[in-house]
């Protein structure tokens, strides 16, 4: 049981390709490229690959952002590995040497969170949803994390752990660090059941975390995707000006890209939710649906029939 369970969360997440063992430096070959970009005024962020993750992109496959602040540095999400915070933090420190004060973490997903410990380290306080304790005392967190550590070796390795909240939070709450605003929303369980956004009403930019996937077919593996479409008509109703997603480049039109994954996740309840309510067998369901309009949309071979059938699990359920 412990080894299909194993192997069932490599094959989510992890790809199985291996790099060297020696630390590689950014522009050598096969390393991606980190380079932080400004969204606003004093507001950054870095992209992540529109891949899975694995030992040669060190899993740098989601995005992190950050807000510069008179009392210190705000992150919003830690990436993949320690070596990726490590990078970003370098990249911090190419735009200012404010201490690193604060990390809010949107959900602890595997690829926005194994470099916690790094900014933990350097002093900053982690800022979570309560509900991430369950995930992190599970057998399904320790199970992913022994994984990565053998398919993302070495950046993710024995010395790899997962940290806690050190200020989990269970309503929305106003965060005010060097006079800056942070609203931080708590939006699950939608994604997963930790979800929290952050707004900067100031400037009307949103970090969304994995609520939204741009330029890519969301993960949508064991989300409520009912709570996840009212969740995301509710950040539409915030009419923000920038958006920085969980993966993909950053949105100058959050509401045509908010709608594109709410629309991809009422499709996927629409068409699985039929066929579940007629009796009709899965892969029948799932080869006599339509879907061009999302066929082309990068990651689609690998995301789009895990997303069905769970969708379709979810609505036999739902319907019982």
């Amino acid at each position: 049981m412990k080894k299909t369970l194993i192997a069932l969360l490599g094959a989510l997440g992890l790809a199985l390709s291996q790099c060297p063992p020696a630390l590689a430096q950014e522009g050598s070959a096969g390393v991606p490229a980190m380079q932080a970009r400004q969204v606003a005024p004093n507001i950054y962020y870095v992209e992540g690959l529109s891949e899975l993750g694995s030992s040669a992109n060190q899993n740098f496959i989601s995005n992190a952002g950050f807000v510069v602040t008179p009392a210190g540095v705000v992150v919003i999400d830690a990436l993949g590995s320690p070596e990726l915070a490590r990078r970003l933090i370098a990249e911090i420190r190419k735009v200012t040497d404010k201490p690193l004060h604060t990390v809010i973490v949107t959900h602890y997903h595997a690829d926005h969170v194994y470099g916690l410990q790094v900014f933990k380290n350097a002093g900053a306080r982690i800022v979570a949803h309560e509900a991430s304790g369950e995930y992190l005392n599970s057998e399904t967190a320790r199970l992913r994390l022994e994984v990565s550590r053998q398919e993302l070796f070495p950046w993710v390795d024995e010395s790899t752990r997962l940290v806690p909240p050190d200020a989990p939070i269970k309503g929305a709450i106003k965060l005010v660090v060097g006079g800056v605003n942070f609203d931080i929303i708590p939006v699950g369980p939608s994604h997963t059941p930790d979800d929290l956004v952050v707004w900067l009403p100031q400037s009307r930019v949103l970090f969304a975390g994995d609520l939204v996937f741009r330029n890519r077919i969301p993960f949508v593996g064991q989300a409520d995707s009912r709570q996840w479409i009212e969740s995301l008509n509710t950040l539409l109703k915030f009419q923000a000006k920038i958006m920085v997603p969980g993966h993909g480049p950053v949105s100058n039109n959050p509401q045509q890209d908010m709608s594109l994954t709410r629309d991809y996740l009422v499709y996927l309840r629409q068409t699985m939710g039929k066929g579940a309510a007629d009796l009709v067998p899965f892969d029948e369901v799932y080869k006599n649906t339509d879907w061009s309009r999302f066929s082309k949309v990068p990651m689609f071979q690998y995301a789009n029939r895990m997303n069905a059938y769970n969708t379709y699990l979810l609505m036999e359920r739902e319907g019982q």
